[in-house]
């Protein structure tokens, strides 16, 4: 009879070559469910799971997994900031974001911090399988509608500052209108003539495309031009 000790058949081993992941959900339920979904896989262990941001980065420091599977919306450290100290700390770390929903400003808040895929929890197995590989070797997967949004902001024109589009002279007098004074008193101020202040005025309106003065106020105020 053989003493020989057997190793488990769930022992996860590195010479096995399989993908050790951790979880991170703030709802159990959802990770003991992609638990059981993945370690379906022979090729994948599950290494640890975390319920919040906190949690996730020190986990990820100690244990040092390929791969983050993270929830989007957790209590305490947010999403982004939890991937910047993960991928800081632990650079071989690589981390896909599982979520329920796609929004344009948080697709491009958690790519800028350094997930580099993004996919919905209403995905297909074989799908989440594969973006989870793919990402885990440092190449990007992106949910079909992330990569609309992603398309449609790089697309969108910069938005123009308003007051690039009057002269010197013009943001003079907008200046002063921002600072209440009176087109007579604008005139003395500037060296014009009341009629040519309201010309200037006329046009600063028509320009911005605005309905008074009052509405060029406020626009100066905001862009700082007080």
């Amino acid at each position: 009879m053989s003493t020989r000790a057997k190793t488990p058949a769930t022992a996860p081993s590195a010479a096995s070559g399989s993908l050790r992941v951790l979880l991170v959900d703030d709802h159990a339920i959802v990770r003991e469910g992609l638990r059981a979904l993945l370690e379906e896989d022979t090729q994948i262990s599950i290494v640890a799971e975390a319920s919040n941001g906190n949690e996730a980065t020190e986990m990820a420091a100690r244990l040092t997994p390929d791969l983050v599977l993270m929830d989007l919306k957790m209590p305490g450290l947010p999403a982004p900031d939890a991937i910047r100290v993960i991928r800081a700390r632990s650079p071989a770390t690589h981390v896909l974001v599982l979520t329920s929903y796609v929004d344009d400003e948080q697709v491009q808040a958690v790519l800028s911090a350094g997930a580099l895929g993004y996919v919905l929890k209403d995905v297909a197995k074989a799908e989440l399988l594969r973006a989870m590989q793919t990402v885990a070797r440092g190449e990007p997967w992106l949910h079909a509608e992330a990569q609309r949004l992603i398309v449609n902001r790089i697309r969108r024109p910069a938005q123009l500052d308003p007051l690039e589009l009057l002269t010197e002279r013009e943001r003079s007098v907008l200046k002063l209108i921002a600072q209440g004074r009176s087109n007579k008193d604008i005139g003395k101020a500037l060296s014009l003539t009341e009629g040519t202040v309201k010309g200037y005025v006329s046009n600063i309106l028509a320009k911005l495309k605005l309905q008074d003065r009052t509405q060029a106020a406020l626009l100066a105020v905001k862009h700082g031009l007080d």
